[in-house]
């Protein structure tokens, strides 16, 4: 094990906080249990329920560090097997990113590509796992089937279109910008529409009669019709996100009349046993396909950890395209 000292800095706050409240200080290193490795963090990415907890509105689950991050890539300084001191690892965390030092269960870690430098690898664990864990496990999507991803060009809009585009799917989804659009196209995506069009189902049912297999949906409520008019029969809702709101009157005779499965999923709160087989699974399928360039990353843009409050307003903003990453090379003054 590499020499740690005791203290570390992070991002600290006290919800429900602002932006301008995170604050970098001191507080202690982590531990590792049995089982975890510790990781000296180099990179670690923004996801929407960093906003929600810094809030308030998503609190973590018992035992995980209160501090924000939930992915993170970084240097094994304490290791058990398969791992060793040196190796470069990412994973999705239950806690903890935004740190010098995090723990990090041995079973969950993946390889990071040679290809990639830390900042670029970060914007991968969270936006994989969580679509093969939505497409591949509980959507069962299949060579053929049409699928369609709201919020394309997301982090995991951007994930589930190439994932869906390697299993043999035919891929629509919307964006709200024309360079967003471009790139939902440019990843594979063969149908992309305007989110903001009003009439997104007729358009999709226009080039689709039949319908849509699968749907990946991070808005909620306000896209419940749409979901449901486009959805063939048997289709596969995957609830993964209210950005657009979580009440409203819904309509529940499609559900009925379509045969339609409707599946709510947090990555987070996932039992324990399936995040290992997620990373097992995804370390399989991903990383020989970024080595040879038919998967990338796509990162929008990269914050020193210095600028973190100007990396949640950025967020807050919607104007990404990908992941936003948070490169933690800390400043000594």
């Amino acid at each position: 094990m590499v020499a740690v000292p005791s203290q570390m800095r992070a991002v600290l706050h006290t919800p429900p906080a602002h932006p301008e409240h995170l604050q970098i200080a001191t507080t202690s290193t982590p531990v590792p249990q049995a089982g975890e490795l510790l990781v000296r963090v180099a990179a670690a990415a923004l996801n929407r329920a960093d906003l929600l907890q810094r809030r308030g509105l998503y609190p973590p689950p018992p035992g995980a560090s209160p501090i924000l991050g939930l992915e993170v890539v970084g240097e094994v300084v304490h290791a058990v097997a398969p791992w060793h001191v040196g190796d470069r690892v990412m994973a999705v965390i239950t806690g903890g990113g935004y740190a010098e030092y995090v723990c990090v269960p041995a079973a969950e870690a993946m390889a990071v590509p040679v290809v990639l430098s830390s900042t670029q690898a970060a914007a991968l664990p969270e936006a994989f796992l969580t679509a093969w864990l939505n497409l591949v496990i509980l959507g069962r999507l299949q060579a053929g089937e049409h699928m369609f991803i709201h919020a394309g060009a997301s982090g995991v809009g951007s994930a589930a279109i190439q994932l869906a585009k390697d299993l043999g799917a035919t891929v629509a989804t919307a964006a709200s910008t024309p360079a967003k659009q471009a790139l939902c196209r440019q990843l594979g995506a063969t149908y992309v529409y305007t989110s903001r069009s009003g009439a997104l189902a007729a358009q999709v049912r226009a080039d689709l009669p039949h319908g849509v297999d699968v749907i990946l949906d991070m808005l909620g409520a306000p896209a419940w019709a749409d979901n449901c008019d486009m959805l063939a029969r048997g289709g596969r809702m995957l609830l993964l996100g209210f950005l657009a709101g979580s009440r409203g009157e819904l309509d529940l005779g499609p559900i009925l009349t379509k045969s339609l499965t409707i599946t709510g999923t947090t990555l987070r709160r996932s039992p324990v046993a399936l995040r290992q087989q997620l990373a097992h699974d995804v370390s399989a399928w991903l990383l020989p396909r970024v080595q040879q360039g038919r998967v990338v990353p796509v990162l929008d843009r990269v914050f020193s950890v210095s600028d973190v409050a100007e990396a949640h307003r950025y967020m807050e903003s919607n104007a990404n395209a990908g992941k936003i990453v948070l490169d933690m090379q800390w400043s000594d003054h």
